[in-house]
């Protein structure tokens, strides 16, 4: 890949004193090879965290649907620890073990499919549910150590990992822009019955604050500014506050709550399967080929973006992070939580200059500590990080000239992933579509033995995946 400056940060001159623990973690870190100073591995895992801070409050809000004693939203204070937690274990492993800049967290649509499909669709019980995660995690962790997870990564073509990239740039952007400004999102585009989408008003107030801190994001960005996307996120949030259009927060500090309620259901769950076996192992295969899908392009994507995939495809260490985001889906389903999973935001960190693992130990310390200035967090409107997931959308765009266009039997599968992955509304449905259709257009154009025998049976899971997601659905 193209050195660039977003691959390689010059010098910055701020930092610590490469002496004592200082020195010992700046080495354990690699800074020294990765041009890299502790000054912009700490702005990027705080420039991470504030990009991901609304999944504190997403993740309950969704699974309070589902987990709750006697009424929906009973469980929420719970649920903000439960996924903080989850959060913090995944990151801090991964920054430590495969030291990389990457954070994890519960998924976003997964969570929405144990709430809505897996408790309220099938009746299955949340804490069954809970246990199908648990069960999933301890596959995740036998196939890490047995290294097929990591061959899944390497048997993902290059056209494909690049497009997937390209996708989920898309993605984010599609997911900064929208949103209903009465629940604090932009509204730029929004819902329309004749055109399924639109541009939405710009009366909206959301709207034009969400415009002001795109502007103002981009304005810092080219110059150079270190923190532009944080600056963004904070400038656009203060203005919120002020002018009204968001509230601001109401306390500092608040003392967590432990989830006493949620600790250990998972074990309970395992206990109370009983007739609903088959819907159990169902349950457990659609978590199991969700999550490993999402990780998979989603490592692939950020790893790209950052630089980490080799000259063969491959993603150094990768073992090290797909153990971190197995142990942390074990641990959140333990915690109460829906599955963990690597997270696209990651990449935010990334365009701000991170580039080592201690970015992702500073944004698991964020996640620890939010626990404790949760109000001021919670505080933060959706319309406030439009400016940043939209700017890291740009930056993810430049992969899309390293397609090889010219070669349909690239191209279309490139593009099926491109396409499905922000109007799917889901990086698994983006990568299937491209992972299923490359051996096939292969096969058609007489060039079947250039595919690899990993990514014809990488596209045979693709297309178990969708049976049993059909078949649950139904």
């Amino acid at each position: 890949m193209e050195e660039t400056t977003l691959n390689r940060p010059q010098p910055d001159p701020g930092g610590a004193p490469d002496t004592g623990v200082w020195g010992a973690i700046a080495r354990y870190f690699d800074f020294e090879s990765y041009a890299t100073t502790f000054r912009t591995e700490v702005l990027a895992g705080v420039t991470t965290f504030m990009t991901m801070a609304y999944i504190l409050i997403v993740n309950p809000a969704i699974l309070s649907n589902a987990i709750f004693l006697t009424e929906s939203g009973d469980l929420f204070p719970q649920l903000v620890v439960a996924t903080a937690v989850s959060a913090a274990i995944g990151t801090l492993l991964v920054g430590v073990l495969a030291k990389y800049p990457f954070v994890m967290a519960p998924g976003m649509g997964i969570n929405a499919f144990f709430a809505f499909s897996v408790v309220l669709g099938l009746g299955i019980d949340w804490r069954v549910a809970l246990a199908a995660v648990f069960i999933e995690g301890l596959i995740f962790i036998l196939l890490t150590v047995t290294d097929i997870r990591r061959h899944l990564i390497t048997a993902v073509p290059d056209s494909i990992k690049l497009a997937t990239t390209v996708g989920i740039g898309l993605f984010l952007a599609y997911i900064a822009l929208g949103g209903d400004p009465a629940t604090g999102g932009a509204g730029i585009i929004v819902p329309n019955e004749a055109t399924k989408t639109s541009i939405g008003s710009f009366a909206q107030p959301q709207a034009l604050l969400a415009i002001f801190g795109i502007f103002l994001s981009a304005m810092l960005l080219v110059r150079r500014v270190k923190g532009a996307l944080l600056w963004g996120i904070m400038g656009t949030a203060i203005l919120g506050w002020v002018f009204g259009v968001a509230s601001p927060p109401q306390a500092v500090v608040a003392l967590p709550v432990f989830p006493a309620d949620l600790f250990g259901q998972a074990f309970v769950g395992l206990g109370s399967i009983g007739a609903n076996v088959w819907n159990f192992v169902a349950i457990v295969l659609v978590f199991l080929f969700v999550d490993m899908f999402d990780t998979i392009g989603t490592l692939s994507a950020v790893g790209t973006q950052g630089g980490y995939i080799n000259a063969r495809g491959e993603l150094p260490r990768a073992n090290e992070a797909l153990f971190a985001d197995a142990v942390a889906t074990t641990a959140g389903a333990i915690m109460g939580t829906s599955t963990t999973t690597t997270y696209i935001e990651s990449a935010s960190g990334i365009a701000e200059g991170g580039r080592t693992g201690f970015t992702a130990v500073v944004a698991a310390a964020l996640f620890v500590l939010a626990l404790l200035f949760a109000p001021l967090f919670e505080a933060i409107p959706a319309f406030a990080t439009t400016p940043a997931l939209l700017i890291v959308g740009v930056l993810m765009m430049k992969s899309v000239r390293d397609i090889d266009w010219t070669d349909l039997t690239e191209a279309i599968p490139s593009f099926l992933t491109i396409f499905l992955i922000p109007l799917g509304y889901s990086i698994a449905a983006g990568l299937a579509a491209g992972i299923i259709a490359y051996p096939i257009m292969k096969l058609f154009q007489g060039r079947a033995r250039q595919v690899p025998i990993a990514t014809w049976i990488l596209a045979a899971i693709f297309l178990s995946r969708y049976v049993f997601m059909s078949g649950l659905m139904e």
